[in-house]
């Protein structure tokens, strides 16, 4: 039937519905097929009219359709059974049973079995799994909720389920047009025409006077009936747009994804339920294995001729009347290697993502954060830990008026639309989305579900292929390639367009930007397997290569950017991976493995600097880089399509990988599993108790925060930031692991503070130390987490590494295993200038860059600029006076840095062109911290004078600036330290002085929460925020650590000094922690520089996990406190100190 036709019956239909010929508009409905009405649907099933039921439903779907279908009829078929048991009407049970059910005991002749025995038992509850069985309405009502969730994810209602948006009684004001544009065309109209039918055109009579006006307003059919209409049909719920097939010019790759989204619903195998029960009822079932669904491509043989099975494609929320059932899967295909024990292999989650996955990607810094973009231009945000989708956005242009013609037309002519490519920025605050029309999308994402439009760019004519994020010039852009053979730069703050590079022949289907040393470029591939390399410079390719397969070709380097390698798939279907000489321009090294002939374009992904991974022949490939054969393959308990689509995150620990039925498999290895335990333990505990009610909360600092506030519930990594340390690090950071939740804030448990006071309580490792060095003044992680900075008083820099072995696969730092203190093989020593004065008089303060290359730091003389690599000073600037006395680098470019002074003054310094661009006044002593916030774009100043000021980091002016509030009548040093930090939200900030801990709103400058150190104490010398700001660890001047639960700043764990300092050293009361840091993605791993030169790691005990329990918060809140009005200042945590 044409699309007019199909048209035609939509507007009858809305013409019957008016008119109201009911029984006549459903019998439409069914026989047309064109539109389900859900309401009339939920009210035959609430009626029990099953017969009626059945009749319609058979007007769309058949009972062996699709999995779905089958599902939809069992629910039907099993609730008209229990019906009748429960009126006792034994013989209507068993018709029913031998006419209904019986279909589908070829699918599981064992539920048939047990559906059966139902009929030996007086009451069918008596059955364990029907115990909670109520009566027949909540029955179906219950049903109802279940068969709703499996109407809108069946593809055969997908385009059905939504009546078109018509103006009411649209087919009479068709006709009216319709009669007086004839009327019109009479040679002699009349003034008032009478319209006697409509089964002849309309024709006037003889002339009888003159031409009368045209009645082109006047309805002659009569006024317009009733409001109301016929949209209300299609308005029992939101319903998704009706997508098109995937149009695409490299389709014929593609292996004819389908053009349908599934929405994720329990698409569970059929047992004696549907609906939800508790999460603590939960069964993990086998994902399903039937590729023939989804993706059947050219050559087909292999994957129609698989047993067709039905299963379960995610965890299921089984409910309270269901018998859990098991179907049979495929036998496994997984070849047997003995596989590396850090290769993610083991099925660790299975999610549905309710349309095909076409792209995926990790977040950079969330590591169980996962992006996906599917075949009907869905994006979905995914918590993988957890399996909860945090977000689900539609296609939809943001500003069509923007859009070019060409796009416009495009999106007329057939609205379907595929996400090509989705990728994080390197930060994780923003995300690209590339579509197979024109657009690209640029998303900034602010933690949790919170995703905002930044960016609409009408990118290219036709598909946008690829798109990547790159720093040229030290400013973030973003790369995009298309159908229209051009690769486009684009400024990722502001749209606009930097570059057009021009000189394929061919549609450009990949891009993978990169930089050595100082050269920033661009590789492209294109369909005809050409290979370019472009520079910032419009100056055209600077190199040509030709890509094994010649065509569908993408390239990545390894996680060091050392190493080059490229996958592609040619037309007849034979892949390649390989590694080039880049020098040469020439194959290095081919791989082997790879079927005959692939079923689609193969999918690569690299990790560690040592594996590579593609999606092929319905299994994941494994190669060991410098090996060219197979390392092992594995099927992910089978139910992938031929050349599934993979993505490792960053630290290869997991692994997407798209599957069958619109699924997502997460692979694991060992250090994966733990990660995503975490999230297992957070659902029981949750579960497993009644949350209290959440009691008002001001103070909001986190999602963790205000989680806390409802039965301590679990601590969650919420947001995406730069970590401005007060150490001086400016850095984001990278692979944070999410912490185990919280203890129930039980009131009938009595909290108690832990004390660690003997070695044996927790982990704690001294580091090999250097006889030269005498005390520690500031100390730092390296962004990797796997080594330590170190800067001594008397201007020396140590750095401890820590080595990868069997020990410690992941090599990062651990309190468990020694680094190596490490030195070039030239011996030298990263030494800063220290003029003429006694180093151990002068402030010393570094920052480190993202990249962990290198360092600047000061220790009262010039500012030095040093590889990391080498320890060669790279320039000096600056020279006293005024001396830096802190370093912060910008955080979207490291050209820029902000340098406090001991003058009082800021100086905003571009190193590139040495100058200073901006010089900030408003304290009146040294300065003492600095921090950015790359959300609020301000910059956070604070120094001896106590004073915090927040300066605009756009045009350097000074928004706000307020003294830190001592507690009464207390007095400090006349150069008292105070310190910033931003919190991990990057709208609150840490500050640390030696009277207090306090926390504060930026934007208003307002203290949320605060934290005073009892007189009689001794003085806090540090404090810092862990990694996921959860905790703040803070150490003293008697040489004790504390450990505070960040949302309300109560102590929860203190270390005391026995724990890490021998008697001897204890005996020397002036040795003590002077600077403590946070590692930057273990949450509970800190380290201490002491005032002896020696440095100390710390962890809990593994069989702990953690630094002690959080305290209840006080009166079940954590409510905001203002700066005049301390937090624990009189109360139990002063005490304890």
């Amino acid at each position: 039937m044409s699309s007019l036709s199909r048209e035609l019956v939509f507007l009858i239909l809305q013409f019957l519905d008016e008119e109201k010929f009911k029984e006549t508009v459903h019998k439409l409905e069914q026989e047309s097929g064109f539109f389900f009405n859900m309401k009339y649907f939920e009210d035959e099933v609430q009626n029990g009219n099953w017969d009626d039921v059945e009749k319609y439903l058979s007007g769309f779907t058949k009972v062996d359709d699709n999995r779905y279908s089958m599902k939809i009829f069992f629910e039907i078929r099993k609730q008209k059974y229990l019906e009748a048991l429960d009126k006792h009407d034994r013989s209507k049970a068993v018709e029913i049973l031998v006419k209904d059910l019986k279909v589908f005991a070829s699918f599981n002749e064992e539920l048939f079995k047990e559906i059966t025995q139902l009929l030996t038992l007086e009451n069918f509850r008596e059955n364990e799994q029907l115990s909670k069985y109520g009566d027949t309405k909540s029955a179906r009502a219950i049903m109802l909720v279940e068969l709703k969730k499996l109407i809108e994810a069946n593809p055969l209602f997908r385009d059905k389920l939504q009546f078109p948006n018509l103006k009411n009684s649209r087919l009479r004001t068709l006709i009216n047009q319709s009669l007086n544009w004839q009327h019109q065309l009479c040679k002699n109209p009349r003034p008032n025409p009478d319209i006697k039918t409509l089964f002849v055109d309309h024709s006037c009579g003889q002339p009888n006077g003159a031409r009368a006006p045209s009645p082109a307003n006047n309805p002659l059919l009569g006024p317009l009936p009733k409001a109301g209409g016929f949209p209300p049909l299609g308005a029992h719920g939101p319903f998704q747009p009706t997508p098109g097939p995937v149009p695409t010019p490299l389709a014929g790759w593609m292996s004819n994804p389908p053009a349908v989204s599934h929405p994720s619903v329990s698409g569970s195998a059929i047992g004696l339920g549907g609906p939800s029960i508790p999460a603590a009822l939960k069964h993990p079932r086998t994902p399903p294995t039937n590729p023939s669904l989804d993706f059947p491509s050219g050559d087909s043989d292999h994957m129609s001729k698989r047993t067709r099975t039905m299963g379960i494609n995610e965890e299921v929320n089984l409910p309270i009347n269901v018998m859990p059932v098991s179907f049979p899967g495929h036998g496994s295909h997984t070849q047997a290697f003995n596989a590396p024990d850090d290769l993610p292999k083991t099925v660790a989650r299975t999610l549905n993502q309710g349309s095909s996955p076409m792209s995926m990607d990790f977040h950079p810094i969330q590591q169980t954060l996962l992006l996906v973009g599917t075949n009907v231009g869905d994006i979905g945000l995914w918590e993988v830990g957890s399996r909860d989708k945090l977000v689900l956005r539609n296609f939809k242009v943001w500003d069509l008026s923007a859009c070019s013609m060409p796009m416009q037309a495009a999106l007329v002519k057939d609205p379907g639309v595929s996400v090509n490519r989705v990728i994080w920025s390197p930060d994780g605050s923003l995300f690209g989305v590339a579509y197979s029309r024109h657009i690209v999308q640029i998303y900034s994402y602010h933690g949790g579900d919170d995703v905002r439009q930044h960016l609409e760019i009408d990118a290219h004519v036709g598909g946008v292929n690829d798109l990547a994020f790159s720093h040229p010039n030290k400013q973030l852009c973003v790369i995009t390639c298309g159908d229209d053979k051009t690769i486009k730069v684009w400024d990722a703050a502001t749209g606009a367009r930097q570059y057009t590079f021009e000189g394929h022949d061919a549609p450009v289907y990949s891009v993978c930007p990169h930089y050595k040393e100082n050269i920033q470029f661009i590789f492209s591939t294109a369909l005809d397997g050409k290979i370019k390399a472009w520079l910032y410079d419009n100056m055209g390719s600077r190199v040509d290569y030709e890509a094994p397969g010649r065509w569908c070709t993408t390239m990545a380097y390894s996680a060091d950017g050392t190493r080059l390698f490229s996958c592609g798939t040619s037309k007849d279907g034979e892949s390649h991976i390989v590694e080039w000489n880049e020098s040469e321009g020439a194959v290095k090294r081919t791989y082997l493995g790879f079927r005959k002939r692939s079923l689609g374009v193969v999918q690569f992904d690299t990790t560690k600097n040592r594996f590579l991974a593609a999606g092929d022949d319905f299994s994941i490939k494994y190669w060991d880089m410098d090996s060219t054969q197979l390392l092992m393959s594995v099927d992910a308990d089978g139910g992938l399509p031929a050349s599934p689509r993979i993505r490792f995150n960053k630290d290869g620990a997991l692994l997407a990988v798209s599957s069958n039925e619109n699924g997502i498999k997460i692979l694991a290895n060992s250090d994966g599993l733990r990660l995503l335990r975490t999230f297992e333990n957070l659902s029981y505990d949750a579960a497993s108790r009644t949350p209290e009610a959440a009691k008002p909360a001001i103070n909001t600092i986190s999602a963790a925060a205000a989680a806390a506030t409802s039965g301590g519930l679990a601590e969650r990594v919420a947001s995406v930031g730069s970590i401005s340390g007060v150490n001086g690090d400016t850095r984001n950071m990278t692979d944070v692991k999410p912490r185990i939740n919280e203890e129930s804030n039980d009131k009938s448990k009595i909290w108690k503070l832990t004390e660690i006071s003997e070695s044996s309580q927790c982990r704690s490792l001294k580091l090999p130390e250097n006889m030269r060095v005498t005390k520690i003044s500031r100390l730092i992680y390296t962004n990797s987490g796997n080594a330590i900075l170190a800067l001594a008083s008397n201007a020396i820099h140590l750095l401890w590494k820590w080595q990868r072995n069997e020990r410690n696969s992941s090599g990062k730092a651990t309190a468990g295993i020694s680094p190596q203190l490490w030195q070039p093989s030239s011996g030298i020593l990263m030494t800063n200038d220290v003029a003429d004065m006694n180093p151990e008089e002068s402030v010393s303060c570094f920052a480190l860059s993202k990249n962990d290359s290198y360092v600047m730091s000061a220790s009262g003389g010039k500012i030095s600029l040093f590889n990391m690599m080498t320890f060669k000073t790279m320039t000096t600037f600056m020279a006293p006076p005024p001396a830096a006395t802190f370093l912060a680098f910008h955080p979207q470019d490291n050209n820029i840095i902000a340098i406090g002074m001991d003058d009082s003054t800021i100086q905003i310094y571009n190193v590139r062109v040495d100058e200073v661009k901006s010089k900030l006044k408003g304290h009146s002593k040294k300065i003492t911290g600095l921090a950015f916030s790359h959300v609020l774009n301000v910059l956070v100043s604070s120094g001896a004078d106590s004073q915090i000021c927040v300066w605009s980091s756009d045009g350097w002016e000074k928004q706000k600036a307020k003294y830190l509030q001592l507690p009464p009548g207390r007095t400090t040093a006349a150069q008292s330290d105070t310190r910033v930090q931003f919190h991990h939200d990057q709208i609150h900030f840490l500050v640390v002085h030696e009277t207090q801990l306090a926390i504060y709103e930026t934007s208003k400058l307002e203290c949320v929460k605060q934290w005073v150190q009892r007189e009689s104490s001794a003085p806090i010398s540090h404090a810092t925020f862990s990694c996921d700001s959860q905790l703040v660890y803070a150490c003293f001047a008697d040489a004790t650590v504390c450990v505070f639960t960040a949302s309300h700043l109560r102590l929860r764990c203190r270390i005391n000094p026995s724990v890490y300092l021998s008697p001897s050293v204890l005996s020397n009361l002036n040795v003590h922690p002077m600077v403590i840091a946070a590692h930057p993605q273990e949450p509970n791993q800190f380290a201490l520089g002491l005032s002896d030169g020696v440095v100390h790691v710390f962890e809990p005990l593994e069989s702990e996990g953690k630094w002690g329990v959080p305290p209840p918060a006080e009166n079940g809140s954590t409510s905001n406190v203002a700066a005049s009005s301390p937090v624990g200042g009189s109360g139990s945590e002063q005490g304890q100190r």
